[in-house]
């Protein structure tokens, strides 16, 4: 398929006014020419719109364009989002990043590191990162694919049915009342429109993950803010970072150090903890999986809605998404996905203020605006509410924090980290209720709970009496056999006898 306009007819090439863009062959260039594909343009200009104002009929063909001309693999188009996305960072302003810039976040990255050694025994991982917005919208992009992918495939095929459900309810003998020609079956058209809804679909869900993600590169300081592995090492945004300082009567660098400690603490996690990204990935995905689809608002939005304006169209469907009560399921995955990060944020709290806190003079301010920051939801709960329904916000930030200092002064900074060895070790949901029970139960252990040595005893002593009753097995099915036999042989011997 080709990804260049249809070529305008030439009737009005001496006029000043804008040539009409021809529908057949702008929906020949998107669904492919055939003479089905020629009807359906006939019956959309039956309707009016090829009668268009030469200007919207233009403006028409190029989002079609930009929603169907690229590749579209599964319910999203990553492209026309990523697309999207940079051109909304573009118009909020962005610029690349300098050589003296990256050189400025490469040493502030690098003190960090060296104040995290001190703290704590995970690694520091590299090379530090200094992004513009827009190179953050490509590193990340992949990433919000995989998040939202679950939910875009339902919300993709309610639109369909929506749609087709508004021509199913045209009734074919009220063409002429209709605009369309006489002998179009309105429900025939569907099975002609269904590639196209399809692609469709995915556009206009790939232009709001677009426009989310771009107003999110606009705010975020850093490349996990939101808690998640969007990126790998330590990434900062010196452009949001600055507007950051602004609203603090903090010395600027003091607020890119203390916020480049925070990166580079969540960024040793992720790195040391390897089942601790795709347990916060798997629990959005459970939520984003079970989502209830309020298809009822979606088709009233899609009734209500100018269908042949892409943009209109997904203007009307902000907001129509999503039932409004989560199911049982969503409740549990939220309220996992919650303690995690909660715990990310409380880790990295901890380990950030014990780090800085010997060096900045306003740690425990700097402390409490990142926390007033993520309490508010801001800029993440916005992009996750408006695409898989989810409020992305460490509510107990706090408790976890709680937790983790209360572990440090009972066993040390080694057995504060050891709780994330395992995904049974760490905190769970309750223990943030009661963080000194849980410090209790760190501290001892049940008793009969194996410990290592023990399991290798155990199972040594289980071998050790399978083999017994395997061999008593045996001995006793050798006593069969010579009981057996000696019977045959007595019966053998009555017979002789």
């Amino acid at each position: 398929m080709s990804n260049n306009p249809p070529e305008l007819p030439d009737d009005h090439s001496g006029d000043d006014e804008p040539q009409q863009p021809d529908l057949s062959a702008l929906l020949r260039s998107i669904l492919g020419g055939d003479s089905e594909n020629d009807q359906l343009a006939g019956a959309l200009e039956q309707m009016g719109v090829q009668g268009m104002d030469p200007q919207m009929m233009e403006a028409l063909q190029n989002q079609l364009q930009a929603m169907m001309s690229a590749p579209v693999d599964g319910p999203v188009n990553l492209e026309l989002a990523t697309d999207v996305a940079r051109k909304t960072v573009s118009a909020a302003g962005d610029s690349s990043v300098g050589a003296a810039t990256v050189r400025d976040v490469e040493q502030v990255v690098q003190v960090a590191n060296l104040w995290l050694d001190e703290v704590t025994e995970f690694a520091a991982v590299g090379p530090a990162k200094a992004l513009s917005r827009a190179e953050w919208v490509e590193q990340t992009m992949p990433m919000w694919r995989q998040l939202v992918e679950p939910v875009a495939g339902g919300v993709n095929s309610a639109i369909e049915r929506a749609m087709g459900e508004q021509l199913r309810r045209l009734d074919p003998h009220d063409a002429e009342e209709l605009g369309l020609p006489p002998g179009i079956d309105p429900a025939a058209m569907m099975g002609q429109m269904q590639p196209m809804m399809a692609r469709m679909s995915a556009g206009m869900f790939g232009a709001q993950i677009g426009q989310a993600v771009g107003a999110l590169a606009g705010e975020l300081v850093s490349g996990t803010e939101v808690g998640l592995p969007l990126t790998s090492g330590v990434a900062m945004l010196p452009a949001n970072v600055k507007d950051f300082a602004e609203g603090l009567e903090v010395d600027g660098g003091e607020v890119h150090l203390y916020l480049a400690v925070r990166e580079a603490a969540r960024a040793r996690l992720f790195a040391s903890v390897p089942w601790l990204g795709p347990a916060l990935i798997a629990a959005v995905q459970s939520y984003a999986g079970d989502i209830s689809i309020d298809s009822e608002g979606i088709e009233r939005a899609v009734a209500d809605a100018d269908t042949s304006d892409p943009a209109a169209m997904q203007e009307a469907l902000q907001g129509s998404l999503f039932s409004p009560e989560p199911s049982e399921a969503q409740q549990r995955a939220l309220a996992h996905l919650e303690t995690l990060l909660a715990l990310v944020e409380g880790w990295v709290e901890v380990v950030t203020n014990e780090a800085a806190g010997k060096h900045l003079p306003h740690t425990v301010q700097l402390s409490e605006a990142v926390r007033r920051r993520r309490a508010s939801g801001g800029p993440a709960e916005r992009v996750f509410a408006s695409l898989v329904g989810l409020e992305l916000r460490p509510r107990r930030l706090r408790d976890a924090a709680t937790v983790f200092t209360e572990l440090e002064k009972a066993m040390g900074a080694t057995e504060r980290d050891a709780a994330w060895k395992h995904p049974d070790f760490a905190p769970a949901t309750a223990d943030l209720d009661d963080p000194s029970g849980y410090v209790r139960r760190r501290q001892s252990p049940d008793d009969a709970a194996p410990q290592p040595d023990d399991v290798d005893t155990a199972l040594e002593a289980l071998l050790a009496q399978g083999t017994a009753e395997l061999d008593a097995e045996r001995g006793d099915t050798r006593d069969d056999r010579n009981d057996n036999g000696d019977s045959n042989e007595n019966d053998s011997d009555e017979g002789k006898e």
